[in-house]
């Protein structure tokens, strides 16, 4: 019996070792990078935004190929295109200069977009500081 017993419990120790380990990284989607950092900074020319992105799925033949700046009504108002993939620089940090924000908007989202599945994953919201 007590053979039994320390057969069925290795076995059942053995059944989940080949499970696939699920995704502890909250509301993160692997379809979409996430933003992870902004910051944005008032310039004669306009706005420039710093944004970090995470997109650790990154390979030539899928990654984060651009970010943008919305307002809060949704109207895009700035896209900053990523022309490669970072696989070897994660998480990564690309600036666009220059971005015109109508006076009346406080605060502007940023968002991530992924070569094959458009806009999406964890966004973030930046205050304006005038």
């Amino acid at each position: 019996m007590r053979r039994l017993l320390t057969i069925i419990a290795c076995g059942s120790l053995l059944a989940g070792c080949g499970a696939t380990p699920q995704s502890n990284s909250g509301s993160a989607d692997a379809s979409f990078p996430s933003v992870v950092a902004a910051t944005a900074s008032r310039q004669d020319d306009g706005w420039k935004i710093d944004v970090t992105i995470s997109s650790p799925y990154d390979s030539p033949e899928r990654y984060a190929d651009a970010w943008r700046v919305l307002a809060p009504d949704g109207t895009e108002l700035a896209v900053r295109i990523l022309t490669h993939d970072h696989a070897n620089e994660q998480p990564f940090t690309r600036s666009k200069s220059g971005i015109e924000i109508p006076a009346d908007v406080a605060m502007v989202t940023i968002e991530g977009r992924d070569l094959i599945n458009g806009w999406g994953g964890d966004t973030l919201e930046v205050e304006l500081e005038r």
